[in-house]
């Protein structure tokens, strides 16, 4: 028997053209899989069962007749619980949002996938309205690691990542301001990218403004590009959205990385001390893109650590995420979300006009960077998952996320397309993740190098 909790979103399709196997018997699969790890694991807000049933009903009457509904038509997906779905409440891990209201509304990737026939299996977890590189809230509790639950999945899309990591569905829809599809990605050992800022509509906009993403996170890069297909086109609702793109990410995907020039820095100029089981585990990734016959040089991109601009940035959006609540609503809050709030309130429009300065400096100096390279390899992260529950590592003497995620939110800065490609596990048994970042819209030539880099054997 085909375990289809296993098989990727194009090879479910594949089954599903030849009859092998249906989207009831791929949904029912997957649902029960969600079930089995949610006591556990805590992926999910909701699972959505009776309403994924009838829809894979529906899916496989499409495929009986040959007439799938569009490029997903019965594939289990998943949605963060940031996005609107129709339906059901989006409450963004926060007890200040009520249950109650119509929720007539799918966010515009969320329609994208209800109109090319995709199964919701249910809405995935987040920190409270994904504030952090964990995920925990005061409303779902603690998101646990897909292979060992005393350490975090990683935020802030952690339950998206490990529904995927775990077969609850090949497909998940995350959202990214400083690294909240990448980071998990990395930690559950499955692939995500974030893509150039504007290519997959918001709606509504984002308190976080133009840092923050919508992504696709999968077990593969071949996945994610027929994802991409499918999300990445214009909704009148984001005025920010790109134009169309210019041809399929999915057929893109062949041609590979020979002749490529990828620039790869260990640890951006010796800014950050990477563990040496993760340094090793990219650094033969890395070889292995030289031997695909990248041309492959060790250089880092020149730029200072933008950490505290982006925390003005960061900040100053979570405060206005909250300027509506009133003391008792506040007291309901996640006492780390509420300390920066606090922070973020005290800026001058002087301070976010200062940080917005550094971020449009630090987009030119990566635009002159791939005048000269067509990708950018770091690792995704310097360490591997730590204990759950926790913002930080214990004894690391960060105070903030921010503190352990330095290869992610400078490309948030930049709205550069970056991916995380899983490349090894530590000696604990843990994933290591790879980044891929390439020059704004050049979405199809990440996923490229991506997929070159997870389709060789060796």
């Amino acid at each position: 028997m085909t375990d289809l909790t296993a098989l990727t979103a194009v090879r479910l399709l594949e089954g599903y053209r030849t009859g092998a196997f249906s989207p009831v018997d791929a949904t029912r699969a997957a649902l029960e899989r969600a079930e089995r790890i949610q006591p556990e694991v805590n992926a999910f807000v909701r699972i959505t069962a009776e309403r994924a049933l009838e829809q894979a009903a529906a899916s496989a009457e499409r495929w009986r007749r040959g007439e799938p509904a569009g490029l997903l038509d019965g594939v289990p997906v998943t949605v963060k619980d940031i996005l609107l779905m129709r339906g059901e409440p989006t409450l963004k891990g926060s007890k200040t949002i009520s249950e109650k209201g119509s929720w007539d509304e799918d966010a515009p990737s969320v329609a994208r996938l209800r109109a090319h026939g995709a199964v919701f299996l249910g809405k995935t977890t987040t920190p409270e309205f994904g504030w952090k590189g964990v995920t925990d809230s005061p409303l779902t509790g603690v998101t646990r690691h897909p292979h060992d639950p005393t350490r975090t999945a990683g935020g802030s899309s952690g339950g998206a990542a490990a529904a995927v990591a775990l077969g609850a569905g090949p497909l998940a829809l995350g959202t990214d301001g400083g690294g909240s599809v990448r980071i998990p990605a990395a930690f559950c050992g499955i692939f995500a990218l974030k893509p150039t800022y504007g290519r997959v509509p918001l709606y509504p906009a984002s308190a976080f403004g133009t840092l923050a993403h919508v992504g696709p996170m999968t077990r593969d890069a071949a996945d994610a590009a027929l994802l991409m297909d499918v999300i990445g086109v214009p909704d009148s609702r984001d005025w920010s959205a790109l134009g169309p793109p210019p041809g399929s990410f999915a057929a893109g995907l062949s041609g590979g990385v020979h002749g490529l020039r990828v620039a790869y820095s260990p640890s951006l100029g010796g800014q950050v001390a990477v563990r040496p089981a993760v340094a090793s585990a990219v650094r033969r990734a890395v070889e292995r893109l030289a031997g695909l016959g990248a041309y492959v040089e060790e250089t880092d991109p020149d730029f200072a650590d933008p950490v505290e601009a982006f925390h003005t940035l960061w900040f100053s959006g979570a405060a206005r995420v909250v300027q509506h609540l009133g003391p008792h609503q506040r007291e309901l809050l996640d006492p780390g979300l509420r300390e920066i709030c606090g922070l973020g309130a005290r800026y001058s429009a002087l301070d976010y006009l200062a940080a917005v300065d550094v971020r449009m400096e630090l987009g030119r100096r990566m635009g002159r960077f791939h005048d000269s390279y067509d990708l950018l390899v770091t690792p995704t992260l310097p360490l591997t998952a730590f204990e759950a529950g926790a913002e930080v590592p214990k004894g690391s003497g960060h105070r903030r996320w921010t503190g352990w995620t330095p290869f992610t939110y400078p490309f948030n800065m930049t709205q550069q397309p970056a991916a995380t490609v899983p490349v090894g596990r530590d000696g604990d048994g843990l994933p290591v993740g790879l980044q891929i970042v390439a020059a704004r819209h050049r979405d199809e030539l990440v996923l490229r190098a991506a997929h070159a880099l997870m389709s060789d054997g060796s």
